[in-house]
């Protein structure tokens, strides 16, 4: 979804300048209380068998008993790039506590891409190349990154959309 400040009807051109800046400044602030994470009801994780870049089949129930950072994520997504950093420096820090992250790429032009990918990132946790059963049950996914966050039961407990700092999901894991 696009938004846009049109400014042309404003006059003189000197105060467009102040008009456009808080208009902008409105339409971000709602933007990132739009895009901030949303904290669910418990539920069920649904569970999916998905092959990752090697051509293994992973399964969400191979990580019950850990918490689950399950992010929806696509190589040509640049909030999806600024925000796999911090997963990275999670999953190095957090790994021995029982947490990991899983990358599920909605990438359609194949392994190779995504691989190239991970390894130009130096990406440290699971990838899995996603399929429709998983959007569907994980669903409707309005964009990208979307992101869940599995308890150590394997219940959903908090889903955003949007990027969000690694520091937040500290505090929303710990």
């Amino acid at each position: 979804m696009r938004s846009s400040v049109v400014c042309a009807t404003v006059s003189p051109p000197m105060k467009t300048a102040p008009f456009c800046m808080a208009a902008l400044c409105v339409l971000s602030l709602c933007a990132v209380a739009l895009l901030r994470a949303v904290p669910v009801p418990p539920t069920p994780a649904p569970d999916w068998k998905l092959k990752d870049t090697d051509g293994k089949q992973v399964t969400l129930s191979q990580f019950k008993g850990k918490v689950v950072i399950l992010d929806f994520w696509a190589t040509w997504c640049p909030p999806c790039r600024t925000e796999i950093p911090g997963y990275i420096a999670l999953q190095k820090k957090y790994a021995a506590d029982g947490l990991v992250v899983i990358g599920v790429s909605v990438d359609t032009d194949g392994v190779d891409p995504v691989k190239k990918f991970m390894k130009e990132f130096g990406m440290n946790y699971p990838v899995v190349m996603a399929d429709d059963s998983i959007q569907d049950a994980y669903g409707p996914l309005q964009g990208y990154p979307t992101t869940f966050i599995i308890d150590r039961e394997g219940r959903i407990r908090d889903r955003k959309l949007g990027r969000k700092p690694a520091a937040a999901y500290e505090r929303d894991v710990l």
